[in-house]
């Protein structure tokens, strides 16, 4: 197996560069047809996604959210934690945060924690999620279980 670096899924699911696009489907294709498969990171996933919505693709949460589901229902693709980057695609489809946010609160819960903490104003109060009170810099207290 080998892994997929961004830039060539920004290449595949964009079309922007001729000759790249074109060497990138072609290699995610050859590896279909002998039946081998492309590792993905979740962290490949997250820079993907800040890659699409920024100034140069400038991609909606919706479009992000529907070429992840489309990542994730090929075949070639050995998507490192399906289920966990499935739920966190989910939530971002829906949610005021970003995928990575997203990710990071699904990676602490399979790694057993109750809450991940933030700063986050819009994020503390998403399921999985606990805000830090502060003021002046410093912060208060934080709920415990």
């Amino acid at each position: 197996m080998k892994g997929l670096d961004t830039n060539v899924l920004v290449r595949f699911l964009t079309a922007d560069d001729r000759t790249q696009s074109a060497a990138s489907r072609e290699v995610i294709e050859s590896f279909e047809a002998r039946g081998e498969r492309l590792h993905v990171s979740p962290v490949v996933l997250a820079e993907l996604v800040w890659v699409l919505r920024g100034a140069r693709y400038n991609l909606t949460r919706e479009a992000i959210a529907t070429a992840l589901d489309g990542l994730l229902a090929t075949e070639v693709f050995e998507i490192a934690d399906r289920d966990l980057v499935r739920r966190a695609v989910n939530r971002y489809r829906s949610g005021p945060a970003d995928f990575s946010d997203y990710l990071i609160g699904e990676l602490d819960q399979r790694a057993g924690c109750v809450s991940t903490l933030t700063f986050d104003r819009t994020l503390a109060s998403a399921a999985g999620f606990e805000g830090i009170c502060y003021s002046g810099g410093h912060s208060s207290r934080v709920s415990e279980p």
